[in-house]
């Protein structure tokens, strides 16, 4: 759903999708492709903001013509259809609620997420791939698409990093408070005494890049360095420098990329992602958060951590930014985090 002055109007919304829908079959339209593209992308996202909010006006209307009808009845059956009614458009209303908080510039673009092992080996390189796989889980309830872009595997278990895209409507929206220092508590699988061990990871997310910011990347700014992908064995290993590494000298921004056999299509992704990097980095001067990102991700550490996981002695996930907090700890890296990512869209300092 769509704020229009911090409040939805499905009026002004109508409207404004009609003033869309004139623009686009005016002769001229496609003259300027990037220009008709964002403006049908614009149309698209407040029709489906018309429809959620008609949708769940006629639910409610539906649903006290029902209790008005019923109220007195005591038929068992009649009241469970009328308490599903209930929770089922609950849900609805919170899912449209949800969206009324994704209104900044780049929401509703795809992005992509980093996930960054911290010191202390296989502990935390394995506390990496739990994250991974949360974020990878939670996608597939959203239906958002994943591609791997680039996987550096652990020494023993794990992974030391990993980039993915995930795309699907207001993806960098609903991730975007998610970067950050993530940090286990958990009685350790690779400690043969079972003493409990604390692990940390970061998680880095930005939107790719739409054309409301140039970004000018100058080939004199960029160090781009060619290695050999890792693979798992096996006649597919890679035997040729494909994968590829572009470092932006003034920022430091690093990416890479290795999941094409080409070296060309991987060198055209990590570029594509460092232009993303840096429209997130002048986004958020624009949006006068301009917080030194690169020292942010240097304090992979320890002490700067916006959400705890403990598994031992006792279970409790706790974002310490919006105190947000569940004991399920389970279901929660099993991908069902919207709770937190409510909390952190709903919380004014974020």
């Amino acid at each position: 759903m769509v704020l229009l002055g911090g409040i939805f109007d499905p009026n002004k919304v109508s409207k404004k999708i009609l003033y869309l829908k004139e623009i686009s079959e005016k002769d001229n339209f496609w003259q300027n492709s990037t220009l008709a593209s964002e403006t049908l992308s614009e149309k698209s996202k407040l029709e489906n903001a018309l429809k959620a909010f008609t949708s769940l006006e006629k639910d409610l209307v539906d649903l006290i013509d029902l209790y008005q009808s019923f109220k007195n009845d005591e038929d068992p059956k009649i009241q469970k259809e009328i308490l599903d009614m209930v929770k089922i458009l609950k849900k609805n209303a919170h899912e449209a609620k949800f969206q009324t908080l994704l209104s900044g510039e780049a929401d509703y673009n795809d992005c992509y997420l980093e996930i960054h092992a911290g010191a202390g080996g296989t502990e935390s390189q394995d506390w990496a791939e739990m994250l991974s796989r949360m974020y990878s889980r939670w996608g597939e309830k959203k239906n958002f698409k994943k591609n791997l872009i680039h996987i550096s595997n652990g020494d023993e278990a794990g992974i030391k990093s990993i980039s993915l895209k995930i795309s699907g409507e207001n993806a960098y929206g609903f991730l975007k408070n998610e970067s950050g220092i993530h940090r286990l508590v958990r009685i350790s699988p690779f400690d043969s005494q079972k003493r409990r061990h604390t692990s940390f990871a970061s998680v880095w997310v930005y939107p790719e890049i739409t054309n409301s910011i140039n970004i000018k990347v100058e080939q004199k700014d960029i160090r781009i360095d060619t290695y050999r992908a890792s693979g798992a064995g096996g006649q597919h290993v890679n035997k040729t420098d494909s994968a590829v590494r572009i470092t932006h000298l003034p920022s430091s921004i690093v990416v890479q990329c290795q999941n094409q056999r080409s070296q060309h299509q991987n060198r055209a992704t990590a570029y594509k992602m460092l232009e993303s990097r840096l429209y997130e980095l002048e986004l958020r001067k624009q949006n006068e958060k301009n917080e030194q990102i690169q020292s942010q991700k240097k304090e992979i550490g320890w002490g700067n951590q916006i959400r705890s996981y403990v598994m031992q002695p006792y279970q409790m996930v706790k974002d310490l930014r919006t105190s947000e907090e569940r004991s399920d700890v389970e279901k929660v890296l099993d991908g069902d985090i919207d709770s937190f990512i409510y909390a952190a869209l709903s919380d004014p300092e974020l």
